[in-house]
């Protein structure tokens, strides 16, 4: 499953749509747009907003301007 992160960012919509897509996927690639800032330091603060509103059992990893989040069974963070 592939997500893409535009000008508007982290929305209330974009995570009810990462928690039902876990439901079916255990691994979401998210791709952020140029329009949603394209610095080093603006991809982290995005991963750990996910991770805090996802939960525990949620794992993120930067890949350039891309983030894989993987759902797993038991806690992890």
């Amino acid at each position: 499953m592939e997500i893409q992160i535009g000008k508007n960012g982290l929305t209330a919509g974009l995570t009810t749509r990462l928690k039902n897509d876990f439901k079916t996927h255990e691994l979401v690639k998210m791709h952020i747009l140029k329009s949603a800032g394209h610095e080093k330091e603006k991809v982290k603060e995005i991963s750990e907003k996910i991770l805090s509103e996802l939960g525990n059992k949620y794992t993120c990893r930067i890949i350039g301007f891309m983030l894989i989040l993987r759902k797993w069974r038991k806690d992890k963070r």
